[in-house]
């Protein structure tokens, strides 16, 4: 039977696109293990059926964090036999290229997003030429690889001559029914990380001409100036910051929300082509949202008609945009239907097909 190692920099906890990818794969016979870390707020993980393994290290942000955790992976790896080596995104890319080098084995780059044009890697010039150069290195050295959507492949293989498959972030099919909120406190709900880019900047100030609650599931490295702006413009009341929730949990919660928030800034390519996991976790949940109307969310706008798409994320647009939703009842309820019909072909069991497609042709090569 054939192993894989994926390898990630989070706790595996709340990564739902590699509990998804594992699982399919284990599912088809594969001996599958994902590495991540160990953190002190990790919480036991749920009984998979792929084998997990996090690794603990000293240091938990920065330079010192990446040093510290790609040299754990690299030993880690050394000394486990695998088949084959999937780095996911380039800040676990280096110690599987020198783990298949020096054993002989297959290796595959599962692009999450485009790494170095990040928003808080493009605005921190350093920082910005140590991920570059990582990826102009590494990149083109692993011919076998997927990612997330059409740009993220395209621009690969402009750089790097690289021919990627793409797989999106598309959820697991649930039998979901709309889910009336009949609560007294109706809410919008941003599922996702709280990481700069993500217009907390415009969003939380616009929350105070919106009658509605926000919830926040999510942590990141804006989680704290979240909390700071939410004090500032006194929004404690109208604003809940919960954190991170369970994927168990969350997909109760996300189907009574009033619509959800898929928003980024233009700032980076990455924000500007992404295609985030929660644009579709809301279709799946049967709820309306707002989204920002970059190319990708467009596309398939476009054709399922399941989002009011803005063309910035000021904060004068947001509270139209919300305050159209929350008073538009005809706008709502089409929206919401098309949701219903569109989630009946974005799931991941129409996408994982792809997947096992790609690993079974690498393994018989």
């Amino acid at each position: 039977m054939q192993k894989i190692a994926f390898t990630v920099t989070n706790d595996l906890s709340y990564d739902q696109r590699m509990q998804r990818i594992c699982n399919s794969l284990s599912e088809q016979g594969y001996v599958v293990t994902l590495i991540g870390r160990q953190l002190k707020t990790s919480k036991p993980l749920p009984q998979f059926n792929f084998s997990t393994q996090r690794l603990s290290c000293w240091f938990n942000k920065g330079f010192l964090f990446y040093t510290e955790y790609n040299i754990r992976l690299f030993f880690y790896l050394l000394f486990h036999n695998y088949h084959c080596y999937c780095a996911i995104d380039l800040d676990t890319i280096i110690p599987n290229y020198f783990v298949s080098i020096l054993k002989g084995r297959k290796r595959v780059y599962d692009a999450h997003e485009l790494f170095s044009e990040q928003k808080e890697v493009i605005t921190r010039p350093i920082i910005h030429f140590v991920w570059i150069t990582i990826e102009k290195i590494f990149v083109p050295l692993f011919k076998k690889g997927y990612t997330v959507n059409n740009f993220i492949k395209e621009e690969l293989k402009r750089r790097y001559r690289v021919e990627y498959e793409v797989i999106r972030n598309i959820p697991i099919k649930k039998d979901y029914s709309i889910i009336e909120n009949n609560q007294q406190e109706k809410f919008i709900i941003y599922q996702g990380a709280v990481n700069e880019g993500r217009s907390f900047e415009t969003l939380i100030p616009a929350m105070r001409y919106v009658d509605c609650k926000l919830l926040i599931c999510g942590e990141g490295n804006f989680f704290e100036r979240t909390k700071q702006l939410i004090s500032q413009f006194n929004l404690q009341n109208k604003i809940e910051l919960r954190g991170y929730v369970n994927p168990t949990e969350l997909n109760k919660i996300t189907p009574t929300a009033l619509f959800g928030l898929t928003l980024f800034e233009r700032t980076g390519l990455n924000q500007y082509y992404s295609l985030s996991n929660r644009f579709f976790d809301y279709i799946m949940a049967g709820i309306p949202q707002i989204c920002v109307g970059y190319p990708e969310y467009k596309l398939i706008n476009d054709e399922y008609n399941i989002a009011l798409l803005i063309n910035d994320v000021d904060e004068t647009t947001l509270v139209q945009a919300m305050n159209m939703l929350l008073n538009d009842k005809e706008l709502y309820t089409q929206l919401q239907q098309n949701c219903l019909k569109a989630r009946e072909h974005l799931h991941w069991e129409n996408e994982e097909k792809k997947l096992i497609d790609f690993w079974s042709k690498n393994f018989n090569q």
